[in-house]
């Protein structure tokens, strides 16, 4: 009688701004400062949404073209990151239950990690700030992958530290390009909208699992129990 091969490692891959963490109103105002900071005064919230799921970088790359700012992409990226962490020091929110996940996952012994548009600054940051550093020891940004997201770089880089075959993967997101993203990796998804009108795009349509609500309806209850028997040790 042969002995059944073990089970492979499931492995938690999050994206941070708007599913760990209750980042985006600090993105928009720092964003907004910039934006008067180089005479553009009428960005609003509804404009911000509409890039909401996309890289830092490539966020200021079509702001940079839409508004005609003339500024090197670079010393805007560096103006916004000091803007955005000053804001992100003095509060960031994590969400209560993507914490309580968090900490379900790391006391199944389940390998975690971030993996985020934003720069390797702010997340670690962020982490540190709210003490989910210590539960989540592996991070990746999009400025230190070729392309981000919907392009599968940043989760194939984090699969990659984590020792991890893409398809043991599950992905957690809020906007459709990340969940896209987490498509073309191979890896699973579980999607928690971030913005309400945006749960119908086709992207979410590749994730398995959707919580249309977005962090209303989402509790780690319900996501862990959904993992079921993936949350296998090897």
């Amino acid at each position: 009688m042969t002995t059944p091969a073990p089970r492979p490692r499931l492995s938690v891959v999050f994206d941070l701004d708007g599913t760990l963490v209750d980042s985006e109103p600090n993105y928009f105002e720092a964003g907004r400062r910039l934006l008067a900071a180089h005479g553009v005064t009428d960005f609003t919230w509804q404009d911000h949404e509409s890039y909401v799921g996309i890289s830092t970088r490539e966020t200021l790359a079509l702001l940079r073209e839409r508004y005609g700012i003339g500024a090197p992409l670079d010393a805007l990226l560096t103006d916004l990151d000091r803007r955005y962490l000053a804001l992100a020091r003095a509060s960031t929110q994590v969400y209560p239950e993507m914490r309580k996940f968090a900490e379900r996952l790391h006391g199944a012994g389940v390998p975690m990690a971030v993996a985020s548009g934003s720069s390797r600054a702010a997340i670690e940051a962020i982490l540190t700030g709210t003490g989910l550093d210590a539960l989540i020891p592996v991070r990746v940004s999009a400025d230190e992958v070729a392309h981000g997201k919907p392009a599968p770089d940043v989760f194939l880089a984090a699969a990659r530290l984590l020792g991890a075959d893409p398809a043991d993967c599950v992905v957690l997101e809020d906007a459709a390009p990340g969940a896209a993203a987490a498509h073309a990796a191979g890896m699973r998804c579980v999607a928690v909208p971030y913005v309400a009108v945006q749960a119908d795009d086709p992207a979410f349509g590749t994730a398995d699992l959707v919580f249309r609500g977005g962090q209303a309806e989402f509790t780690a209850r319900a996501a862990y129990d959904w993992l079921g028997d993936l949350v296998q040790t090897s």
